[in-house]
């Protein structure tokens, strides 16, 4: 099921405890963009369907990246794009977002996009036991 967008942004500016929409709205683009250069294929457009239309859109015209970062260095991209944000806020800011989309995609879209990513995402997730590899 699709997010709303208001709904989306509630959620996010909630669990990031953001002052306005515009804040929350700022950190789940930078997210997004950073995210969709990291999936390919089904799981990239699988994931847009459950995000509203703006939020959808960000992650399939993804930043390109030239290589899988880490979680530290997806943490230091976020820090960067994300006006304000250090390496101290920005897991905040990224588990806002990205608890927020895994809650959208459900657990097994969510261990499916962690399976794409490189090891230690899923507590940027909010799930740290999802898409344990054996």
């Amino acid at each position: 099921m699709t997010l709303r967008w208001e709904a989306f942004l509630d959620e996010v500016r909630e669990r990031g405890e953001y002052d306005t929409p515009q804040e929350a709205e700022r950190a789940a683009r930078v997210v997004l963009a950073l995210l969709g250069a990291h999936l390919v294929g089904d799981v990239r457009a699988d994931l847009a369907a459950c995000l509203p239309e703006t939020m959808a859109l960000v992650l399939l015209n993804p930043l390109q990246a030239a290589e899988p970062l880490s979680p530290e260095r997806f943490v230091r991209a976020t820090a960067a794009w994300i006006e304000g944000a250090t390496e101290a806020t920005a897991p905040w800011d990224i588990g806002a977002v990205l608890s927020t989309v895994a809650d959208a995609a459900g657990d097994d879209l969510t261990g499916r996009v962690l399976l794409q990513l490189p090891p230690g995402y899923e507590l940027l997730f909010g799930r740290p036991s999802a898409g344990k590899r054996p």
